[in-house]
C-alpha cells in the first residue's frame, strides 16, 4: 500500500514538471516567431564578433540567403537593398569599388558567393527583385574547389581613361517591353554601348569640369548627339536632370582677349529623345573637340596650346577617335596635317562646314576641349594615362621621322665638331651682333647653323634641321618651341632681354626644356646689352625697378620690355655660356 502511494506521488511531479516545461518552450516558439515575423531579415543566431556587429550595423540592410546544397556546402547571396522613394519596390543598389582617385567613378557590383548545388527559392526571389529594378547580376563561375567569388563591374558611365574593353558576363534572361527579342544567357557589354542598369539610384559625374586654372573641359558618354549648326552636344538620358553649360574649347581660360577668337560650345543633357537633334550620321568612336582659334599661328601656341594638349587627350585612343575642329584655318590644317594623322584615322570636322550642311552627328563618347598642364609640359602625375613631356617629344620624332634620338658626343671618335643652330629673329628682339655669337661660337667648338623659323615653313623641314643639331641657342620668343626637335641630352640656351623677366622665361621655355630631356642654361643680358639705354634716361624705372613695371600688364611688358628692345650681346661675357653648352656634350 505504501509503495504504491509512494508511486502515485512520483507520477504527479513527473506531471507537474512536464506541464512546466511545456509552458516554457511555448513561451520561448511564441516569442520566436513574434520575433520572425517582426524581423524577416534578423539573424537568430550570430557568429560575429561584436566589432563586426558593430561594422554590420552601419551597412544597409543586408539580406542574407543560405541554401545547403546536395553537395553539402553553401552559397550565400548578399544584396544590399536600399528603397527608392515613389517605388513600388525595392531597388537593388550594388556595391561600389572605390579608388584612390579624387574623382569617384560609379561602378555597379553585385558579390555573389555561391557553391555547387541548385539555386534556392530566396535566391531566385532576389533575382527577380534585380531584374524588376533594371540589375541584373552575374552568376559567379565555379572553379576546381567549386567554391570561388566573383565581382560583375559594369561602368554606368563611361570611363574615358580607360580603353574599351569587352567584358562577357552571364545574365538571366530577361523579357523586353519593347519589342526587342529577349537577350541570350551570355552577353557582351562593353563601356560604350552599356546604360545604367538603375539610373534613379546611381550617382552620376557633372557634364563638365570648370576647376582648372587653365581650361574648362566637358566629358561624357551614352547617347551623343552633335548639332553642329548651333554648336551643340546634347546627352540623351532619360533619367537625367535638364543641365546646360558653355565652353570654349581653348586652354587660355581667363584670357578674354584670345577666348572672344573661340567658338562658345553647348553641352546640355536632355531626358526628351523626341526633342533631340536626329542623327544625320553616327560614329563608333569618340569626339574630341577643340578650337585652333585663339592664339594659334604663333607656333609657341600651336603647339602648347593645342598640339601637345590634344596629344595628352587623344593618345589613349590609338587613332580611333574622331577630331572636331572650330575656328578651323586651312594653313594650319596643311602646316600640321601630318601630326594630326598619326592622333587620328578619321579626317576631322570642320565644325562650321558641318553647321552649314546641317550634320548632326553622334558619338558614344565625347570630349569638349583638350587636357591642358603647363607650358608646353604635360605633367605625368595630372596625365590620365600616365603621359609626360618625353611621351609626346618621342612622337614627335616618331611622326616626323627624325632619325637623332642622343646628341653628338665629344671625343666620340667620329671626328665631327656639335653643331650649334642660332634662332634669327626678324622683327623684335634682334640680336645687332649675330655675326660676333656665331664667331664666338666657331672658337669654342661647335659647326654654326643660323636659321629664321618661318609660320610658313613645312614642320617637317624644321623638324629634321633642328633635330640635326646638338645645341639650339636664341632670344626669348615663339622659335624656341624648336627645342622639342633637339634629340634628348641636347643644350638649350635662352637670351634674356632686360625686364625682369626671368620668370616667364623660366616657365615658357626652361621648364618646358628640362621636362624634354634637354640641358638648359639661361642667359639674362645686362643694362649694357640692351637698346633700352638708348630710349630712356640712366635713372629711370625701367632700370631701377623694372619688375614694377609689369604690375601695368602683359600687354605693357610685351610691347615695352619684349618688343621695345634688341641685344647686342657682350661676347666676352657670353664666351662661358657657349663654353658651358659644349662641354655638356662631353661624354
Amino acid at each position: 500500500m505504501k509503495g504504491s502511494s509512494g508511486r502515485l506521488q512520483a507520477l504527479r511531479f513527473e506531471s507537474q514538471r512536464f506541464r512546466l516545461l511545456t509552458i516554457v518552450v511555448g513561451c520561448f516558439l511564441i516569442s520566436l516567431t513574434f520575433l520572425l515575423s517582426s524581423r524577416p531579415d534578423a539573424t537568430v543566431f550570430s557568429t560575429l564578433s561584436p566589432r563586426e556587429s558593430l561594422e554590420d550595423a552601419r551597412m544597409p540592410a543586408i539580406k542574407t540567403l543560405h541554401r545547403s546544397s546536395s553537395a553539402g556546402l553553401v552559397r550565400d547571396f548578399h544584396v544590399d537593398i536600399l528603397p527608392q522613394q515613389g517605388d513600388t519596390h525595392a531597388h537593388l543598389q550594388q556595391s561600389v569599388d572605390q579608388t584612390a582617385e579624387k574623382t569617384e567613378w560609379v561602378k555597379d557590383t553585385v558579390i555573389i558567393q555561391e557553391g555547387a548545388g541548385e539555386r534556392s527559392e530566396e535566391a531566385e526571389a532576389a533575382e527577380r527583385v534585380a531584374a524588376d529594378s533594371g540589375d541584373e547580376a552575374a552568376p559567379a563561375v565555379a572553379d576546381e574547389d567549386n567554391a570561388v567569388k566573383t565581382t560583375a563591374a559594369v561602368e554606368t558611365t563611361a570611363r574615358p581613361d580607360q580603353p574599351v574593353e569587352e567584358k562577357k558576363q552571364q545574365l538571366p534572361v530577361k523579357p523586353q517591353d519593347d519589342g526587342e527579342p529577349a537577350r541570350t544567357p551570355e552577353q557582351t557589354v562593353t563601356t560604350h554601348n552599356v546604360r545604367a542598369m538603375n539610373a534613379d539610384s546611381v550617382d552620376r559625374r557633372p557634364l563638365c569640369d570648370f576647376s582648372d586654372f587653365r581650361t574648362d573641359i566637358c566629358d561624357f558618354s551614352g547617347d551623343v548627339r552633335m548639332a553642329a549648326n548651333t554648336s551643340e552636344f546634347v546627352v540623351v538620358d532619360p533619367a537625367a536632370a535638364a543641365v546646360s553649360h558653355k565652353v570654349r574649347p581653348y586652354p587660355r581660360k581667363g584670357d578674354a582677349t584670345c577666348m572672344g577668337r573661340v567658338t562658345e560650345i553647348t553641352v546640355r543633357a536632355t531626358a526628351d529623345a523626341a526633342g533631340a537633334p536626329r542623327c544625320t550620321r553616327a560614329h563608333d568612336v569618340p569626339a574630341v573637340t577643340f578650337s585652333i582659334g585663339g592664339y594659334t599661328g604663333n607656333i609657341f601656341h600651336d603647339f602648347s596650346d593645342v598640339i601637345v594638349p590634344l596629344y595628352n587627350t587623344v593618345q589613349r585612343y590609338r587613332g580611333g577617335v574622331q577630331l572636331v575642329m572650330a575656328n578651323v584655318a586651312s594653313w594650319w590644317l596643311v602646316k600640321y596635317g601630318k601630326l594630326l594623322r598619326e592622333l587620328s584615322r578619321h579626317a576631322p570636322i570642320d565644325l562650321a562646314k558641318a553647321g552649314a550642311a546641317g550634320e548632326v552627328h553622334c558619338f558614344p563618347h565625347a570630349v569638349v576641349s583638350l587636357r591642358a598642364h603647363r607650358e608646353l609640359i604635360i605633367e605625368r602625375e595630372r596625365s590620365l594615362d600616365g603621359l609626360a613631356t618625353p611621351d609626346f617629344t618621342r612622337f614627335l620624332r616618331g611622326a616626323l621621322s627624325l632619325p637623332r634620338d642622343a646628341p653628338t658626343r665629344l671625343g666620340d671618335g667620329t671626328g665631327r665638331r656639335p653643331r650649334l643652330l642660332i634662332i634669327s629673329r626678324g622683327r623684335t628682339r634682334l640680336l645687332l651682333n649675330l655675326d660676333a655669337v656665331v664667331r664666338a661660337a666657331e672658337e669654342v667648338g661647335f659647326e654654326v647653323v643660323v636659321n629664321e623659323s618661318d609660320v610658313g615653313n613645312s614642320i617637317e623641314q624644321v623638324g629634321k634641321l633642328i633635330n640635326s643639331c646638338d645645341a639650339l641657342l636664341g632670344v626669348h620668343g615663339a622659335g624656341l618651341t624648336n627645342m622639342m626637335f633637339l634629340p634628348p641630352g641636347a643644350t638649350m640656351v635662352q637670351v634674356v632681354p632686360w625686364g625682369g623677366l626671368q620668370w616667364i622665361a623660366r616657365m615658357d621655355y626652361g621648364e618646358p626644356a628640362a621636362a624634354m630631356g634637354l640641358k638648359y642654361i639661361q642667359y639674362e643680358i645686362a643694362v649694357a646689352e640692351s637698346s633700352l639705354k638708348d630710349k630712356y634716361p640712366a635713372g629711370d624705372e625701367i632700370f631701377t625697378n623694372p619688375t614694377g613695371l609689369h604690375k601695368r600688364g602683359f600687354a605693357f611688358m610685351k610691347r615695352t620690355l619684349m618688343d621695345g628692345q634688341d641685344i647686342t650681346i657682350d661676347v666676352t661675357r657670353f664666351r662661358p655660356v657657349l663654353q658651358q653648352a659644349l662641354d655638356n656634350l662631353a661624354k
